[in-house]
């Protein structure tokens, strides 16, 4: 196994201040890059689609649960699948406490092909009460290129399935989508600012680009909401 060089520890920050010029020039190409996807255009949802969900059949609109924004994970669950996806399930994993994304306007959403049926009980297993549906009966993940092979125009494609994130926007009766990225997309997230990155409103804070999104909920900036997920008021 290689390992690091080794230095002393007179010679480390120098070495460490290096690393750290680059890192900061990172962090201010993926603010540009955030800045850009808040930029991008977004197409309406006229189509109506049915889940099932833990109370039964569920829309689009429902799934927002009154909130202006909805992050959908893409999770790999095909109808005849016994269990989920182990990397998919690594992912949801490590989700955080929704209530912080909520305090932002922000729900998220699990949504599968696999019947809700199937999805119970590995749910229960995992131990996770993130807000999960099952698409079994509808296109959205055909339409949202999550899974190939057996929607409408895909004759003689192989069925598979991708895991990917979408974002959408809710103005008052409209609903948007704004945003997906699939695969190795996927790098990196799981935080609640990593989430709020790919949505239209960001992480609603003042320095952020374009401007005008972070009083869009009419509430203080992003990260003066923050407090012990206990405290917030719904």
């Amino acid at each position: 196994m290689t390992l690091p060089r080794i230095v002393s520890r007179e010679e480390w920050p120098a070495a460490r201040e290096e690393l750290l010029v680059r890192e900061k020039a990172a962090t201010r190409a993926r603010d540009a890059l955030n800045a850009d996807r808040r930029r991008l255009p977004m197409v309406e949802i006229d189509k109506e689609y049915v889940f099932e969900g833990g109370d039964g059949k569920a829309t689009l609109p429902d799934l927002f649960e009154g909130r202006p924004q909805l992050v959908v994970y893409h999770f790999m669950f095909a109808p005849e699948w016994d269990a989920g996806c182990r990397s998919c399930s690594a992912f949801v994993d490590q989700i955080g406490h929704l209530a912080h994304l909520r305090a932002r306007g922000t729900e998220f959403a699990v949504i599968s092909r696999a019947p809700y049926t199937r999805i119970l009980p590995f749910k229960a297993r995992m131990g996770w009460t993130v807000p999960w549906y099952s698409s079994y009966d509808n296109d959205f993940n055909y339409d949202f290129l999550a899974s190939f092979g057996t929607g409408a125009g895909d004759e003689g494609q192989e069925p598979y399935e991708r895991p990917g994130v979408s974002c959408f926007l809710r103005e008052r009766e409209r609903i948007f989508h704004t945003y997906s990225t699939y695969e190795r997309g996927l790098d990196g997230l799981g935080s609640t600012t990593s989430l709020l990155d790919l949505t239209a409103l960001g992480r609603q804070e003042e320095w952020e680009k374009p401007e005008g999104r972070a009083s869009a909920l009419g509430a203080p900036a992003g990260s003066e909401r923050i407090r012990y997920h206990d405290e917030y008021e719904d």
